[in-house]
Formats: structure tokens, C-alpha cells, sequence
């Protein structure tokens, strides 16, 4: 298994709890693909450096894993769909 981070953006003008349960929910989308969380790192609101679908603001969250090209994929897929989600990136961490 490789290890990978994944940063996602939610829209700002969400919820608090619906915020959580999204975040939960993305999260149960790695596990049942097979990926192994290591640390779930909320950043919090931040500005962007440029305006996303009219947000000027985002809250950052960072996924450490442990998983394969099946979670990867679920996730993207999964975030494709999502309307609270505005951006989000994948990264392999290099084996050290």
C-alpha cells in the first residue's frame, strides 16, 4: 500500500454539522475502499487565493492514508458529485 494525502475544500456558508457528517462521510468512503487513515487534520476556514464558485473563503481539511487507486478513485468520484465540495487534490508521499 502507498501512502497518499488528500486536501479538500468545503464550501464556507455550510452547516457546522453538516460539515462534520460530510467529513465522516468522506472518510468512510477511503475506509470501505480499503485505505487506512492515519490522521484526519481539519485545518479550518481560510482565504483563497482566488474565488471558487463565488466563495471567497474555504475550510481545509487534510486526509493522511495509507490505501490504493480504488480509494483514490471512490473519493474523486465521490467528490465529483458533491456540491459542498469546491476543490480537492490528491498527492503520493514519497517512499523515505
Amino acid at each position: 500500500m502507498n501512502k497518499y494525502e488528500i486536501m479538500y475544500i468545503i464550501r464556507p456558508n455550510i452547516e457546522e454539522e453538516a460539515q462534520t457528517a460530510l467529513i465522516e462521510r468522506f472518510n468512510s468512503f477511503l475506509t470501505n475502499s480499503g485505505a487506512e487513515i492515519e490522521k484526519v487534520e481539519e485545518v479550518g476556514r481560510k482565504r483563497l487565493a482566488y474565488e471558487i464558485n463565488d466563495h471567497r473563503d474555504g475550510y481545509y481539511v487534510i486526509i493522511k492514508f495509507a490505501g490504493d487507486e480504488t480509494a483514490i478513485n471512490e473519493f474523486n468520484r465521490q467528490a465529483k458529485f458533491s456540491d459542498d465540495i469546491i476543490r480537492y487534490m490528491t498527492v503520493r508521499e514519497d517512499d523515505q
